[in-house]
């Protein structure tokens, strides 16, 4: 008897070894790399970044509730994240863009954001808007990801054919089964991606926090977590934390997910997570 629980002592343990760690020091291994591969491009050097992983370019006015961040960090460097516009002033993000720990267990902290809305390009184009008024989610979790949401306050932003607002999801549906779509500028494969500049989105199919967890370790997944499976050939990627998981068309779009965390290997078909926004709608509104 002792002998049988000793071997399922260790299958167990052995199991939990093999299940992932999220991507959680976004900046340093993501965000600043991906600026870097855009900002070269764009000014017609060398590229050896991309966008979401099997998805398709779209144009300047698709996607009007994206705004890009482009993230200025209090050490000078630059990184990058996504957003998503609620009102004329207000947008939400993942407090992860606006503070994350390194490897070496310190805080990269960021100055301020740069919103980018109505443009295809990151670095250039669009209606352009700085502002440091970021209210991080008190029960953030830097090392976990729980509770990576964050409110920006902004200066008024008009809308038009190419810049609108999206609405938050309520309720308690868990959209699982639910096709939804993924927007940002991260890249379009695990180490190289095409040489385009534009932001991209992707359709991801919602899958349950069980499905979920069994690729993460104990403790990662909870309630407030909303999965997408990647195995269709579609992920979030480097470069897409912050943005937006929608349902929906036109000004009926409906945002159900915040873009939180992946792994490092964004194509071979491991699970993503976001903050699910029913669970987080409530805060939300109290800062509009």
């Amino acid at each position: 008897m002792k002998s049988c629980l000793l071997i399922l002592l260790v299958a167990v343990a052995a199991a939990a070894a093999e299940r992932l760690w999220p991507e959680y020091n976004y900046h340093e291994v993501e965000g600043i790399p991906r600026f870097e591969a855009i900002k070269q491009f764009e000014e017609g050097t060398d590229f050896d970044g991309g966008r979401i992983w099997g998805g398709q370019s779209v144009n300047a006015g698709a996607q009007p509730h994206l705004g890009g961040l482009v993230i200025t960090l209090t050490d000078g460097r630059t990184s990058i994240c996504g957003s998503s516009l609620l009102s004329n002033t207000r947008s939400v993000t993942a407090a992860h863009c606006w503070r994350s720990l390194n490897t070496q267990g310190q805080i990269n902290q960021a100055r301020h954001f740069t919103i980018v809305w109505a443009s295809n390009r990151l670095m250039s184009g669009g209606i352009r808007m700085t502002t440091n008024q970021v209210i991080m989610h008190p029960q953030y979790h830097m090392t976990l990801l729980h509770n990576d949401v964050a409110v920006i306050r902004h200066n008024h932003v008009n809308y038009n054919n190419q810049i609108h607002s999206i609405n938050l999801a309520t309720g308690s549906n868990s959209y699982a089964g639910t096709w939804a779509v993924a927007a940002g500028f991260g890249r379009t494969n695990d180490f190289t991606g095409s040489p385009n500049p534009d932001k991209r989105q992707a359709n991801l199919l919602v899958i349950t926090n069980a499905v979920c967890d069994m690729t993460f370790q104990p403790g990662i997944v909870i309630g407030s977590t909303l999965c997408v499976g990647t195995t269709h050939g579609s992920s979030i990627c480097s470069g897409d934390s912050g943005g937006p998981l929608a349902i929906g068309s036109g000004n009926t779009r409906i945002l159900i997910g915040i873009t939180s965390f992946g792994t490092q290997w964004c194509t071979r078909g491991h699970p993503a997570g976001f903050a699910r926004v029913t669970s987080f709608a409530s805060w939300i509104q109290g800062q509009m």
